[in-house]
């Protein structure tokens, strides 16, 4: 999608845009009268429909037993969602949409919760009946059909329909993911101050809405031609354009445009952040019909997001690659690997312990760590040192040798010294460098703390004391007794200063880190997203910063603090904070602070065991041995162990 050069004010489109409000009105209506009510369950398909079945308003399930309440195209086989409500709260089952008698439309949960209603509504008390249009828009009306005290074109959320018309002001956001409705990483927006069309990165997970610098912007393509935008306008036909304050139009440079009459149109600000028009055939062929695009802005966003902040078109510690279909995929470097499993778009960490600069000063670097080679690929903001007349080999080793570079790029005769969080990750011809990322060379993966952790540092000088122990093994029973004596004392007064350094706790610490309660209030969000429940209390999802990466965690909050919960709390910190299985979920910290006690887990991304077992996709009976085998081999593990 591009704008034309020179600029075309069409008066044609200026007609358009003058009898656009005859389309909004020309709708038929099923009305949705007080007092009616929707409720989320997996066997009732109950919707409010539009007159002709274009579209649907109601429940969509999500996974572990979650809906969204949502509009959809209900006449293709996807049913694509164009608008939802609650996006950030997904409602659990058996929660209750209902035009009250007073005129409002409110989401509650099955236990009385507002979880949602309409915000900005004109004369509540003047609302008659709701109606779902053929359109796409769902209204709340009073009896003049063009009175409408809400409509849900008003709210867009990532797209917006044929007859739509976004102000200033206006904003379309992002979901998380492609399968997640969460508000996500990119916002299109028509600010008043400057009347410009903007898209523009976000700062994520974050409570506000800080705007990162813009990817895509009017004003550089325009240059100093006065924007003034008052509205973005997708007309019934498949035009979409955008006008002035003054009135004059400013069109796009379309291809042909298939008669809305034949296909279905949307415009969806995707979760990767290109803004894309779709198509879809009204009528099947015989053959799998899906959208198609039509047209997207920007054409290269791998090289449009080098802002000063955020991580990029991709995560941190990734690089973004564009798709023959202008679309972003992302990756990760040799030796580094996602953060989320399940999110490809998301940042990645290295699967290795990260070189220190004060650890293993005795050894020689290029005997630790080696660098492997990433042809034309650049992280170009995170530069902190450019070394000029240098070769290949004299950047390989001027890197291994600086316990700050993460990866070095060599490019025409400069070597480029680069340190994580690497951001605006992108491979492209156009750079014509090799990427040299360092790793180490004996392939020591681990999840565990960076060296600089004191936890790591005690188990680091364990291991020692325990292979000097083995050694001595060998020789006469009265220097092993000495050793054993020396090595139970070494590790008295070891646990003597740990307790001592965390007194006021009468919890073994191991190697876990200790949370404050407004660590991980801050991590959830104020405990927002419940991922499950357990006989001693909740389980929310959060996210921690270390370095720049993002880590996603699952928060378990104790109910109440009685003497067995106390007991039990102690337990599993004591007990499972020293187990490391790959079959059992591994305890990361712990909040032990006035009457809070919290227990942080690794984040399990694929789900609970439960959910696999019970959820809508079942596994088959090969499936379920495996699980049985490996719930086996954890029990044996903690039997033996």
């Amino acid at each position: 999608m591009y704008f034309s050069t020179p600029l075309r004010f069409s008066f044609f489109g200026l007609l358009l845009h003058l009898l656009l409000p005859i389309f909004s009105i020309a709708q038929v209506y099923r009305n949705v009268s007080l007092g009616s009510s929707l409720t989320a369950s997996i066997s009732n398909n109950d919707s409010w429909s539009s007159p002709a079945g274009e579209f649907a308003f109601g429940f969509r399930p999500l996974e572990n037993d979650q809906f969204l309440l949502a509009i959809w195209f209900d006449k293709i086989p996807d049913r694509t969602v164009v608008w939802y409500a609650n996006g950030n709260q997904a409602a659990p089952r058996g929660s209750k949409v209902e035009l009250t008698t007073e005129g409002r439309l409110v989401l509650t949960s099955p236990q009385g919760k507002e979880l949602w209603k309409p915000e900005e509504l004109v004369n509540t008390g003047a609302v008659r009946y709701a109606a779902m249009l053929d359109n796409g828009n769902f209204v709340l009306a009073s009896g003049n059909s063009s009175d409408y005290s809400w409509e849900s074109f008003k709210q867009p959320t990532d797209t917006i329909l044929p007859t739509q018309i976004m102000e200033t002001n206006g904003v379309l956001y992002s979901r998380q993911t492609e399968n997640s409705y969460s508000r996500g990483r990119f916002r299109l927006r028509l600010p008043a101050d400057n009347g410009n069309f903007v898209l523009n990165p976000v700062a994520y997970p974050s409570l506000t809405e800080n705007n990162y610098d813009a990817y895509y912007n009017l004003t550089w393509i325009l240059g100093s031609v006065p924007i003034n935008i008052r509205r973005f306008v997708f007309n019934k036909s498949g035009d979409i354009y955008l006008v002035r304050k003054n009135g004059s139009i400013l069109t796009l440079t379309w291809d042909n445009i298939v008669p809305a009459t034949d296909v279905y149109y949307r415009a969806t600000l995707d979760f990767d952040g290109v803004f894309t028009q779709y198509s879809h055939p009204r009528t099947s062929n015989g053959t799998s019909q899906r959208w198609s695009i039509v047209r997207s802005i920007p054409d290269n966003i791998c090289d449009s997001i080098i802002g000063r902040l955020g991580s990029g078109a991709c995560g941190y510690n990734s690089y973004c690659i564009l798709t023959t279909e202008k679309r972003p995929s992302c990756a990760c470097p040799p030796g580094y690997v996602f953060v989320d499993s399940n999110n490809k778009f998301g940042d990645c960490r290295p699967n290795f312990i990260l070189p220190g600069c004060q650890e293993e000063e005795s050894r020689n670097p290029e005997d630790l760590f080696e660098l492997k080679t990433l042809k034309n690929t650049d992280w170009p903001t995170s530069d902190y040192d450019g070394l000029q007349s240098y070769n290949e080999q004299d950047c390989r080793s001027s890197c291994l040798n600086d316990c700050l570079c993460a990866v070095a790029l060599f490019r025409e005769g400069t070597c480029w010294k680069k340190k994580l969080p690497l951001p605006n990750g992108r491979l492209d011809p156009s750079v014509n460098g090799n990427a040299l990322i360092k790793l180490r060379k004996d392939g020591n993966f681990s999840a565990q703390p960076s060296p600089s952790s004191p936890f790591l540092e005690t188990k680091k000088d364990r291991s020692t004391l325990i292979l000097v122990g083995s050694v001595l093994l060998g020789s006469s029973v009265f220097f092993n007794f000495l050793f054993l004596a020396a090595i139970f004392l070494v590790f008295f007064f070891m646990e003597k200063r740990l307790r001592k350094n965390n007194q006021g706790s009468s919890v073994l610490r191991s190697n876990l880190h200790s949370f404050t309660y407004k660590d991980l209030e801050e991590a959830t969000g104020g405990f927002k997203e419940e991922l499950g429940r357990g006989s001693f209390g909740i389980v929310y999802k959060g996210v921690t910063e270390e370095m720049g990466l993002r880590n996603y965690i699952a928060v378990k909050k104790l109910d109440k603090v009685f003497r067995e919960g106390e007991k039990e709390f102690k337990t599993e910190v004591n007990v499972i904070g020293q187990t490391h299985h790959k079959n059992l979920v591994r305890l990361l910290g712990f909040c032990e602070e006035g009457q809070n006690r919290l227990l942080v887990y690794e984040f399990m991304s694929n789900s609970s065991l439960a959910e696999h077992l019970f959820g809508i996709s079942k596994p088959d009976w090969n499936q379920r041995v495996q699980i049985a085998f490996g719930i086996s081999r954890g029990l044996m593990y903690l039997q033996e162990e």
